[in-house]
């Protein structure tokens, strides 16, 4: 092997050991959406922010849905179209909730935890990921107290 080519060949090494040592520090990040977006651009946390917020909001909308559905079905009676009309609202929030939630896991924007009460548990209450959203939230925020400086400070 020539010169060249073992040079070469050294730099690929390094390169891939260098990929190496990003991916070891993508793991050791952990799982939670805060810390990755912390550790990436601040582009990308806004995005992470957005949409966890976005899908917090439908989950409460849901959430309210789903009260109106309760008591139309078993304080006022059952009176039509009402009943029919918040049922399939509360089923197509649900199946939206549950894959946004699964998909919002997957990109680690929302915890899997959150993302498995939405959609196991939020077809019989969506109150369980209403109450996910929040703690969620509150992780964050203490989180992001840890992971960013203090502007005061600086």
């Amino acid at each position: 092997m020539s010169t060249s080519a073992a040079d070469a060949a050294a730099q690929r090494g390094a390169t891939s050991n260098d990929a190496g040592n990003d991916d070891a520090q993508f793991r050791a990040a952990g799982s939670d959406a805060t810390q990755l977006h912390a550790t990436g651009s601040d582009a990308a946390r806004r995005h992470g922010d957005t949409v966890f917020t976005a899908l917090k909001w439908i989950s409460f909308i849901h959430s309210c849905v789903y009260l109106a559905l309760l008591i139309c079905a078993f304080a006022a009676g059952k009176p039509q179209p009402e009943t029919f009309v918040l049922g399939l609202a509360h089923g197509l929030l649900w199946i939206f909730m549950s894959l946004a939630c699964i998909a919002a896991a997957k990109a680690r924007i929302v915890p899997l935890r959150l993302a498995v009460a939405v959609a196991v548990l939020g077809g019989i209450g969506p109150f369980f990921g209403s109450f996910e959203f929040l703690r969620a939230q509150r992780r964050r925020a203490a989180q992001r107290e840890h992971v960013l400086p203090n502007v005061s400070e600086m």
